[in-house]
């Protein structure tokens, strides 16, 4: 793998880890570029309505957790495919794209999230 792609892949988890965990303002400093767009229907565009709906996360529900499972990079993408842990044992498999420009700053995200199921039918696991 080239530098760039695994510089952008340890990027995107130091992003998405320091705002999970409660330093949306930080990690956008260090990681997001001049623009940031969202597509993720509950947070607005741009830098400040990132930090808001993370910090509002943090103040909400300080007890929450996040596993980095995978990470795929190609081109200006980086795929994040996590586990978080929520109050009240609600668990989630998550996955998250970003969008790097050519100086290696976020510019784009977009998001999945759903339930961890306690039974399915193909007994495969959720990871």
């Amino acid at each position: 793998m080239n530098d760039t792609l695994q510089t952008n892949k340890d990027n995107a988890i130091s992003f998405y880890r320091m705002a999970y965990l409660g330093n949306p303002a930080k990690a956008v400093d260090l990681y997001v570029g001049d623009h940031y767009i969202q597509h993720n229907p509950l947070v607005g565009n741009g830098k400040q309505a990132f930090i808001d709906y993370f910090t509002e996360m943090a103040d909400s529900y300080p007890e929450k957790s996040i596993e980095f499972v995978r990470a795929v990079a190609e081109g200006d993408l980086v795929a994040l495919h996590t586990h978080q842990s929520w109050p009240g044992d609600q668990e989630y498999v998550t996955m998250d794209f970003f969008r790097f420009d050519q100086a290696g700053k976020i510019v784009e995200h977009w998001d999945s999230i759903q339930p961890i199921p306690q039974k399915s039918k193909h007994g495969n696991p959720i990871y």
